[in-house]
């Protein structure tokens, strides 16, 4: 790590921090009365010093001899302090919790959405490991920090301040004193804060890496089992933990020098206090019972420097975190909903065609063009079917007309030519979302019942609703099949189900949505011939009547489509009913072709 990259880091992390409180307001209305009782726990252990040296002084060896009465009294003084500087550390430990913790909240639900709010094509660039860990173990590390750091750091502030100017009204030559000894850690510390802002910035990068590595080995875990690949995929991980273990070493270093420098100073300077001190009491400058005082209060000004290291410790470690959390926060959608800029349009009503005006796409700059030129209009109530060799374009198309993705070149169009047509990326996420529906290949179920899952697409509905979608598209005898019905578990990602089971709930969630604009991506590759039979018929019922984009695997769907679409190379290459591109010499009649050789029984998918 370079000069120049450590002081960048280390000049940020306060505008970081300045950043991330603008952020949460509930953290800044709370911290003044916090604030206030840090201050009265303070004031309340300074009480006890200036008891002490009152005792010695007056009590003790007084002019008229022994006080008893003052001694009670003072006693009876710090006895009642006491109490209530534990109440004021109890409150303002309770305000402190409460008010980071609603801070924080807010922050994660913030960044959580931000991500959703990302495209598809953003999503991908990133290992989802990390997204999550910024999410979740990145601002649990701020809410480490301001519960436990921050409750030192405010107490510390405070004590620093009362000792201080304490000290100066007992002795403002032994309180320059120390001041002297400290100015060095000072700089000390600015140097080592330099350092931490970059080793823990590592750290943070590192977290996310074992995220990253162990959240995709147990996603994957069939697939490591089926072929055998346990050790490489545990040497993998080995790898991120043990670069994990050696950022947070190098970390805890710096650490250790911080913390050893803090103990350095602080012995030095109750040494020199001790020195200094008892050659001012033989001169008559002060008393023994100020220079026993000035003592606890060096140890009050002294254990907030001592306790430093670790509040810098875990601010340098939270600084990271919060800026790989304002990192996302700053990263622009480039799938914006116009709603936010007050610019949104709703679809015409009626059913939706789609029209694509000289349509291009990469997914990355300088890439090949995953689509190029594509310009053509689909009629309402259409099925239309899109075939093609894998990596064609056929699964861009759905990704464009669902908005996950903007093209790159033209645009794209939704309506009819009576309703009019409205530019898909002024249309407002509500209105898309509600008219236009995504049935993706894998039928992605989360971890609640059939019933739960199905109502994803028309929230509110009731059991009833959900088992007449069930059957009215010709589901009721695999339903009844359930020992538990609508309420039957499907685990996460809808493992305890059947691939083609797992269809089946995709399909009827889209079905409760009634969209007027359905996008498939057929998904009948790998499941048995009854399921297969009554996916055919769900999704016939589910089709009929409405805008289909269906992304065809399999020829027999192109075949009972209305139109086909042959993409080759990202273009377009042939459009037309089965029946008419079937008898063309052409790669649709080479596809079907093919398929019809390779089919005996169960054909296997084109593309």
């Amino acid at each position: 790590m370079t000069t120049a990259e450590i002081e960048d880091r280390s000049e940020g992390a306060l505008a970081t921090l300045r950043r991330g409180l603008r952020m949460m307001p509930e953290f800044r209305r709370g911290l003044p009365a916090t604030f206030a009782l840090a201050l009265m726990a303070t004031a309340g252990r300074v009480v006890v010093p200036i008891a002490v040296q009152q005792v010695i002084d007056r009590g003790l060896t007084g002019s008229d001899g022994p006080d008893l009465d003052l001694v009670r009294n003072l006693v009876a003084v710090c006895a009642v302090v006491v109490v209530l500087t534990g109440f004021a550390v109890y409150r303002m430990n309770v305000r402190l919790f409460r008010t980071t913790e609603t801070a924080l909240a807010g922050l994660r639900t913030r960044a959580f959405r931000h991500v959703h709010d990302l495209s598809v094509l953003h999503q991908q660039g990133q290992r989802r490991g990390s997204l999550v860990s910024r999410v979740t173990s990145d601002v649990d590390q701020l809410s480490t920090f301001m519960q436990w750091g921050g409750v030192l750091g405010v107490i510390s502030v405070g004590q620093l301040l009362v000792a201080t100017v304490v000290m100066f009204v007992y002795s403002w030559q032994l309180t320059l004193l120390v001041l002297a000894c400290f100015v060095p850690l000072a700089y000390a510390v600015r140097f080592f804060a330099r350092r931490l802002a970059v080793v823990y910035g590592v750290v943070r990068e590192r977290v996310g890496d074992v995220l990253a590595a162990v959240s995709e080995s147990v996603v994957g875990a069939s697939t490591v089992r089926a072929y055998g690949v346990r050790e490489r995929t545990a040497a993998r991980i080995d790898a991120a933990i043990d670069r994990h273990y050696r950022a947070q070493v190098e970390a805890q270093k710096t650490t250790a020098a911080v913390f050893v420098s803090g103990e350095f100073v602080a012995s030095l300077a109750n040494a020199a206090v001790i020195v200094v001190g008892v050659w001012l009491g033989l001169a008559g400058d002060i008393t023994a019972g100020t220079l026993i005082a000035f003592l606890f209060l060096v140890t009050l000004f002294v254990a907030p420097v001592q306790t430093a290291s670790e509040v810098l410790n875990e601010a340098q470690n939270a600084v990271a975190g919060f800026r790989r959390v304002l990192d996302v926060l700053d990263t622009e959608p480039d799938v914006r909903d116009p709603a936010l800029e007050g610019a949104a349009r709703e679809l015409p009503e009626g059913p939706l065609g789609v029209r694509f005006e000289d349509v291009g796409f990469r997914y990355a700059p300088g890439a090949r063009p995953a689509l190029t030129g594509v310009d053509l209009e689909l009629a309402p109530r259409r099925r239309v079917a899109i075939v093609g060799e894998t990596g064609s374009g056929k699964t861009t198309f759905a990704k464009l007309v669902t908005r996950l993705m903007d093209p790159t070149e033209g645009r794209l169009l939704l309506g009819s030519r009576q309703g009019g047509w409205v530019p898909l990326d002024e249309v407002a996420f509500a209105s898309l979302r509600r008219r236009v529906v995504m049935v993706p290949q894998d039928g992605y179920l989360f971890d609640a019942s059939i019933a739960a899952n199905v109502r994803y697409g028309r929230p509110g509905i009731s059991d009833a609703e959900v088992v007449a979608a069930l059957t009215d598209l010709g589901l009721g005898d695999w339903l009844a099949g359930l020992a538990d019905g609508v309420d039957t578990p499907v685990g996460q990602r809808g493992e305890s189900l059947s691939a083609g089971e797992r269809q089946l709930v995709a399909i009827a969630r889209a079905y409760v949505a009634d969209p007027d604009l359905l996008v498939l991506d057929e998904a009948t590759s790998a499941v048995d011939p009854a399921t297969e039979r009554r996916l055919t018929e769900a999704l016939d019922r589910l089709t009929s009547g409405r805008t289909t984009l269906t992304i065809a695997h399999r020829l027999s769907t192109a075949e009972r489509a209305d139109e086909v679409l042959v993409v080759d190379a990202g273009s377009v290459v042939q459009r037309g009913s089965h029946d008419e591109l079937v008898d063309v010499d052409g790669p649709y009649a080479r596809l079907h072709a093919s398929w019809r050789r390779s089919s005996s029984g169960q054909a296997e998918p084109v593309g």
